[in-house]
């Protein structure tokens, strides 16, 4: 699969280029700064809310396409990218690890950058891209071979590319970096393979690693080339040797909380799946198999990338309840300041800013099979006949006991960002209602093979809906409205203080919903699936709103029955810009 840098320009200078780079303060300030989107999640708390209000509910139905741009050519698949919006462009990149820049007035293209890809890289569920950075005059985004590039904002000329880890032993990268005081910070993707994930921190100028931090117990972080210090404590909770192929990829990036300075990464599933031969299957005394920092959200100093608290969503994991999922920095009604987490394994989760302590947790799709429920100290109550079984005991010695869990592997959320609505107080939460039939397998480490060591068949729940797009009131867990839908939600939300609630469908309807009933107020088809991130910014006093379709990820993928449900969907890969055009605004 060789691919070719096509890194040109078009020919078309950059009106208006005024500004000397995207400043650590303006990155601060993006949520409030809404002539531009400079980060992923339009602001590092990942609130994805804008307080925007020129389209709103009285209005919304008249707003209309602006202009669509397609990514083109035969690399279609999966499209889960967020713009971004910067001095009259927007950056987004595409499948098999591309990157475009296109004139936000015309929609045409300034230039394309198309990484050079080896033979043999290892996604592990599709070619995706979830998005870059900005800060200076450099774009940054990571690559399937697991690298971080720097490109000229202007030009899309490689400014550095540096290799994040080793592709061949399954390792890749997906999400979008993260820019923290003059730091690009990544995670890493391949928790399928045995990998061991880490979050890493560079100079943003040359590319230079400043630290690195493992989050599988027993291996050593490093600071300034140096090592610094171990991840936990050696086997404190791994048996043997597994800590060496522990899996834990961070693979959907991290969050930034500038009040209490600190970055909080989530941690995915261990490895391998069959949690037997990680002594996860059975109940041991203290934290024997929990296998920190697994399954965990982790807080990290953005500094010196030491561990300065973590969570454990899903200890003694053995569905594949990664905890990536994005924690969401925000303020209850009450003045408090809190995390939130909608978690792989079906609970929402409210943590304290402070120091990650647990507040609440509830759940947020229905038929939870795996936990009756969250204790007060956060730690799940087991059903333990709901774990898959033991293929050791079983008389062939090839496939423990089948058994249907709820939610499924891909989670009750998996990747795809919810939103918080400053103007309610609500998250806006996209889930699934699915559960699946899975059993444990005898399995060995190879490099660069799969290491799961389980088989399993995801099912619907439901016969008249998977999705489901959930309003979850935070501080009581109390659902306020749910839309549903046929297929499998695997788009972001975004709200915005004119009582919108945006997001799109696997059929391709790119929605908005009045933020406190749920209705829908308006729609539009893009002709294929969406599973992107929305955004909204201004310029000339108009509101604009953008989303790329493209069908494609992890359900058609490993959706099993469900990958059938959906198997007519068209990929595809456009831009949509929609606005608010000022005549209509003003006409009654």
């Amino acid at each position: 699969m060789n691919r070719f840098i096509t890194a040109t320009v078009a020919g078309v200078m950059l009106a208006g280029a005024s500004h000397a780079g995207v400043t650590e303060e303006e990155i601060r300030n993006d949520q409030s700064v809404t002539s531009q989107i400079v980060t992923n999640g339009m602001g590092r708390h990942l609130q994805r809310f804008s307080p925007l209000d020129t389209l709103n509910k009285e209005n919304i139905h008249k707003m209309v396409p602006a202009w669509a741009f397609s990514l083109g050519g035969e690399k279609q698949r999966g499209q889960e990218t967020q713009p971004l919006i910067y001095d009259g462009v927007m950056y987004i990149t595409g499948s098999y690890s591309r990157v475009y820049a296109i004139d936000v007035n015309t929609g045409e293209e300034l230039w394309q950058y198309d990484a050079r890809l080896p033979e043999g890289i290892l996604p592990c569920c599709d070619v995706i891209n979830r998005g870059g950075a900005i800060y200076g005059d450099n774009f940054y985004f990571g690559t399937l071979d697991a690298r971080i590039v720097a490109l000229d904002l202007k030009t899309g000329d490689v400014k550095w590319r540096k290799k994040i880890a080793d592709y061949k032993a399954g390792y890749s990268y997906t999400a979008a970096p993260l820019i923290v005081d003059g730091l690009v910070v990544t995670g890493n993707s391949g928790g399928e393979f045995g990998i061991i994930g880490e979050v890493q921190a560079r100079d943003a100028e040359t590319g230079e690693l400043v630290w690195t931090r493992p989050v599988i117990e027993g291996h050593m972080g490093t600071l300034n080339g140096e090592e610094s210090t171990m991840t936990g404590t050696l086997n404190a909770t791994w048996p043997g040797d597994m800590w060496k192929t522990g899996g834990g990829a961070t693979w959907l990036g991290g969050s930034y909380d500038a009040d209490t300075n600190t970055l909080v990464f989530g941690a995915g599933n261990p490895a391998p799946w069959n949690s037997h031969l990680r002594n996860a299957g059975t109940p041991t005394e203290g934290n024997k198999g929990d296998n920190l920092y697994a399954a965990s959200r982790i807080g990290i100093d953005p500094k010196t990338g030491e561990i300065k608290w973590h969570f454990q969503t899903t200890p003694r994991e053995g569905w594949d309840y990664d905890g990536v999922n994005e924690v969401v920095a925000y303020t209850d009604r009450e003045g408090n300041k809190r995390f939130a987490t909608a978690d792989r394994n079906g609970f929402f989760y409210v943590l304290n800013r402070e120091d990650g302590a647990f507040v609440s947790a509830t759940p947020f799709v229905k038929d939870i099979s795996w936990a009756s429920g969250i204790d007060e100290t956060g730690r799940p109550i087991f059903v333990e006949e709901n774990r898959p079984g033991n293929p050791a005991d079983a008389a062939d010695g090839k496939k423990g006991d089948v058994i249907f869990a709820s939610p499924s592997f891909l989670g009750g959320k998996n990747w795809m960002p919810m939103a918080f609505s400053q103007r309610t107080g609500n998250f806006y939460v996209p889930s699934n209602e699915w559960g699946m039939d899975i059993w444990n397998e005898p399995i060995s480490y190879k490099k660069g093979a799969a290491y799961l060591g389980a088989g399993f068949t995801i099912k619907p729940n439901y016969e008249d809906h998977i999705g489901s797009l959930k309003a979850i009131d935070p501080d009581t867990g109390e659902i306020k409205w749910e839309f549903k839908n046929d297929a499998p939600l695997w788009g972001g939300v975004m709200t915005t203080a004119g009582g919108l609630v945006f997001t799109g469908t696997p059929e391709g309807k790119f929605i908005a919903f009045d933020d406190e009933t749920g209705e829908e107020l308006w729609s539009f088809q893009t002709g294929s699936g969406i599973v992107g991130q929305p955004v909204t910014w201004e310029q000339d006093g108009e509101q604009y709103v953008s989303i790329v379709s493209g069908w494609g990820g992890a359900v058609p993928l490993w959706g099993g029955e469900v990958a059938k449900k959906v198997n007519y969907l068209n990929q595809g890969g456009m831009v949509w810009t929609f606005k608010l055009p000022k005549e209509l605004a003003a006409a009654n």
